[in-house]
């Protein structure tokens, strides 16, 4: 890494000060000038040396590596190349990983089966989650909240948008009514100062009351007759022959159950005392007693 060389380069400058001052080559100043550069080799013995130094030999089951060479692709059937693959192209790198660790897989499934290591997770596996349930709990509550706040803010935004077109309709209303208004004003003053002999706005407005009167008219047509008439069609029908309707027939002329002598004789008490004596009975009471003296 960055920082282990940083330290090295570091170490190297101090050991390489310190010898200098044993020497007494430093001068006076902060820097050193130093006539040649150290040369960089590959010491390849010396590296083989330091991995047997710590190199452990163990058995393969507890070190589990596969060493593995070229992985063939399977769209191409030949082994990859290494610099076939662009390591500035992710797709192409992220490929490679995924083929050389499926190769390395495929190897060390049959090896692990040959030493009779179990490599599938039986049915009745039970394994302890990293968090406890509490804190699983503590993050469903936490995500459902947010969720809910979300929605909240959501269904606001909503109705102030609903709110806000309500208003924009209400102010484009209102702007039109008080320009009507304003127009109508401009040209009434003219008319009085006889500045215009036109009278169109009159119509204008006699012709909006009669839409709405005709708008009222259509809406009472769809409503249906008022009470009143719904009334007298059960009453008296709705249609047909009204002359002669109330003609006595032989049926009618014999039935005289609700005949009542005292209220013929006026005899029976009156509503309105000695006054009802003297008013002249309705068009029906006539009628019937024409009825009753044929």
């Amino acid at each position: 890494s960055s920082s282990d060389s940083s330290s090295e380069d570091s170490s190297l400058s101090d050991s390489e000060l310190q010898e200098a001052f044993s020497k007494g080559a430093l001068k006076p100043g902060l820097n050193v000038v130093l006539e040649e550069r150290p040369k960089r080799h590959n010491d390849v013995n010396g590296l083989k040396q330091c991995l047997s130094e710590f190199k452990q030999q163990l058995a393969w089951v507890e070190r589990l590596d596969v060493t593995l060479g070229q992985v063939v692709d399977p769209i191409s059937q030949s082994a990859s190349n290494k610099d076939a693959v662009d390591p500035e192209n992710d797709f192409q790198r992220e490929m490679s990983f995924y083929r050389q660790a499926q190769a390395a897989v495929l190897e060390a499934l049959p090896r692990l089966r040959k030493l009779q290591v179990p490599t599938r997770r039986p049915d009745d596996y039970f394994a302890e989650m990293a968090k406890s349930d509490q804190q699983m709990q503590k993050i469903r509550q936490k995500l459902k909240s947010k969720q809910e706040a979300m929605e909240r803010s959501e269904r606001a935004k909503q109705l102030r948008a609903m709110r806000k077109y309500g208003k924009k309709v209400q102010n484009e209303i209102l702007q039109r009514r008080q320009k009507e208004k304003k127009d109508m004003l401009n040209a009434v003053k003219k008319y009085q100062k006889g500045l215009s002999d036109k009278l169109d706005f009159l119509d204008e407005e006699q012709t909006s009351s009669q839409g709405n009167k005709k708008g009222s008219a259509n809406q009472q047509i769809k409503k249906g007759p008022n009470a009143k008439r719904r009334y007298k069609n059960q009453k008296f029908g709705f249609g047909g022959k009204k002359k002669g309707s109330k003609w006595n027939t032989k049926e009618s002329f014999n039935d005289v159950s609700s005949f009542r002598s005292k209220v013929a004789h006026n005899k029976g008490p009156r509503k309105g005392g000695k006054k009802a004596l003297n008013k002249r009975p309705g068009k029906r009471a006539r009628q019937k007693m024409k009825n009753r003296a044929r």
